[in-house]
């Protein structure tokens, strides 16, 4: 009597277990590098991204980049922070690597607002200040930390995280990498109230938030929406 070599459970948990194994954030590249062609107008983008470079044509300057080198203007929006991050165009040969960097600079009782990366986790490393981080998770789990010049903190894939300056007298930096060449940013607060096209209708809002009309016009309003 011939049997089944693996039953449909085994089978059932082969195939998640390959599914698990081929998600990862970003794919990875099929050779050394894939330098952004930049100079060229784009007809043809992967995943998001422009085509390569003829790998001949690359120079020790495509992988290196001084973006992050200059403080951003943190004087631009309410909350008193600036994210500096690099990219294809002020970093070509970031191109497929999976990764993104980024430059925070906060000033004195500034924050980075309540935020998530819905393809990347990130971890920061305090430059300069002292920094209050902080994250949630699916199960509202609070976890957060202080800061110090050297001192890191990871924040998992897709919840959401803030950065807030703990000093009232001088400006905070830090550094991040994300493990995303495209993380993706959602801004909680107005991802919600403000900026979505067409944004979500008010009645929706009052019961989630349990607020009223003239608080939904008001809270838009304040936000820039």
């Amino acid at each position: 009597m011939k049997t089944n070599c693996c039953s449909p459970l085994l089978q059932l948990l082969f195939g998640l277990a390959l599914l698990l194994g081929l998600a990862k954030p970003d794919p990875d590249p099929l050779q050394d590098y894939c330098v952004a062609d930049n100079r060229s107008p784009q007809s043809l983008f992967l995943n998001g991204a422009p085509p390569c470079i003829d790998p001949n044509r690359a120079t020790a300057s495509d992988f290196a980049t001084s973006a992050l080198s200059r403080p951003g203007d943190t004087l631009a929006n309410s909350a008193g922070s600036n994210v500096t991050l690099t990219n294809t165009v002020n970093l070509p040969g970031l191109n497929t690597m999976g990764l993104t960097l980024a430059r925070i600079d906060i000033e004195a009782n500034g924050f980075v607002p309540p935020h998530s990366h819905p393809r990347a986790s990130e971890v920061t490393i305090c430059l300069k200040g002292e920094l209050v981080v902080g994250f949630l998770d699916t199960s509202n789990r609070f976890y957060t930390q202080k800061l110090l010049p050297g001192d890191s903190f990871v924040f998992p894939k897709g919840l959401i995280h803030f950065l807030s300056n703990a000093d009232e007298r001088l400006p905070a930096l830090a550094v991040s990498g994300l493990n995303s060449q495209n993380p993706g940013v959602q801004l909680t607060s107005l991802a919600s109230l403000a900026t979505t096209k067409p944004g979500i209708p008010d009645e929706i809002l009052k019961k989630a938030y349990q607020i009223n009309g003239v608080d939904v016009a008001r809270i838009r309003r304040n936000l820039g929406g």
